[in-house]
């Protein structure tokens, strides 16, 4: 299939972002941030698209990011096809999802039971809040651990539990979506070279991401 696309992140040269648009581009992968950039800039023009899909929408349109997705959202023309693609659709999701379609159709897809081949997986039952911290540091007494990632519910909690983990002398790094492009990208990188050990990111990293 002969298609020309591109992706548009934070932390790359604007001035070659617009001039890729200004080539012709038919596929635009990118960021919210850097794309709502290119309608202000009017370098990409809303009445040219087709089809808008916003991948991870539970996630992409929670409260870290709801405000900027619904900036985004002000630019899409009446014509322009929007899908949403989830695992998961809670509630108050719906709800914003109310005020960026119209008469949207609900595709369900059967869920099937997720294998990690090579992976042992138990959990730990914590009976209370204050105690998951202890229980961490204990884990780590206990197994040998080369490369983690530890997942938190809230953007917060991934700055909170960092902070605890330095004060413990652990080496770990934060990654989240309040972190601009440069900083994740430096981040993930470390990781995958193994010169960081221990990630400490909320869910949203779990999605889409090769570690």
């Amino acid at each position: 299939m002969d298609v020309t696309c591109n992706v548009f992140i934070g932390g790359t040269n604007v001035g070659e972002d617009i001039r890729r648009l200004q080539q012709g581009v038919q596929v635009i992968v990118g960021t919210p941030g850097r794309i709502t950039d290119m309608f202000r800039r009017q370098a990409l023009i809303p009445n040219h698209l087709k089809m808008f899909v916003l991948d991870e929408c539970d996630e992409m349109l929670s409260q870290v990011f709801k405000e900027q997705m619904i900036d985004l959202f002000s630019y899409l023309p009446h014509t322009t096809q929007i899908v949403l693609i989830s695992a998961t659709m809670p509630p108050e999701i719906l709800e914003v999802t109310t005020k960026i379609m119209r008469d949207p159709v609900s595709i369900l897809v059967k869920k099937e039971e997720l294998t990690l081949e090579g992976i042992k997986q138990y959990y730990v039952d914590v009976m209370k809040e204050k105690w998951k911290l202890d229980m961490l540091l204990e884990l780590y007494d206990t197994l040998s651990i080369s490369q983690a990632v530890i997942f938190c519910s809230k953007c917060s909690r991934v700055n909170w539990l960092t902070e605890m983990m330095i004060k413990h002398d652990f080496s770990v790094s934060p990654i989240h979506g309040y972190m601009d492009q440069k900083e994740r990208d430096v981040v993930m990188k470390a990781f995958r070279s193994g010169s960081a050990r221990v990630l400490i990111t909320t869910d949203l990293l779990a999605r889409g991401i090769d570690m």
